[in-house]
């Protein structure tokens, strides 16, 4: 591989985040602060306690609502938008930080290996990807909110990244997937102490697709892949 490529170049850890990543997060930011000033009644008069409650009503992804459309085979716009709008209804201020932190430091890496547009793509994909997997495979009440299946996608990509890397250097590519594993194992000790948490089938359906997605992204990293399994 040339020195440009970017398994190669040295991490600059100081580097200016993406403009992709940035914006993404400001546009969760501010709608989370939205909530939190209308909660105090700052803004919006008495109605604006209530937003962040219409919003989850309006925007978020229901399994009702998607079985409804498939029994019915009518997907109106207004519901078809919750395949994506989930991810950016948040039900705490901490439930948003944490996935802005998600964000900021998977799409920093992300971004400025794959570039601004494949980054939105990567996680709009995990995002559907969430949605898709937590409607058919779950049968809950429970609604998906949040970032959380695009950061996992995000997850998916940079353990995409490493993957490659590592088979660059000739060392064991499984070590790539020690950071979904640890977060896979959070989730589980959560599980046993506090209840179960459904909204796990959306986080890992967004890994593998953020994984999946990041084949195409790389330039030349497909025919790599194919040529290595021809190999074998």
């Amino acid at each position: 591989m040339s020195d440009q490529s970017p398994f190669n170049r040295e991490e600059m850890p100081f580097n200016a985040l993406p403009p992709a990543v940035v914006a993404l997060v400001l546009l969760i930011a501010g709608i989370e602060l939205l909530f939190q000033v209308g909660s105090y009644g700052i803004i919006g008069g008495p109605e604006a306690i209530g937003w962040r409650v219409a919003a989850i009503e309006d925007y978020g992804f229901f399994d009702a609502v998607f079985e409804a459309m498939r029994e019915r085979n009518i997907w109106p716009m207004e519901h078809m938008i919750r395949f994506l709008s989930y991810s950016m209804i948040h039900l705490s201020l901490v439930h948003a930080l944490m996935a802005c932190v998600f964000i900021l430091a998977l799409g920093k890496m992300v971004g400025e290996i794959f570039g601004n547009v494949a980054f939105i793509i990567v996680f709009a994909v995990s995002v559907l990807a969430g949605s898709l997997g937590y409607g058919l495979i779950m049968n809950s009440s429970v609604p998906l909110l949040g970032a959380y299946a695009g950061a996992y996608g995000l997850i998916g990509s940079y353990t995409f990244i490493l993957w490659i890397g590592l088979g660059a250097m000739q060392e064991n590519q499984l070590r790539a997937f020690s950071l979904i594993g640890f977060l896979l194992g959070i989730q589980l000790v959560w599980a046993l102490i506090f209840g179960s948490d459904p909204t796990w089938v959306a986080d890992l359906s967004g890994f593998v697709a953020g994984f999946s997605i990041s084949l195409l992204l790389v330039p030349g990293a497909f025919p790599r892949i194919l040529a290595k399994l021809r190999k074998r």
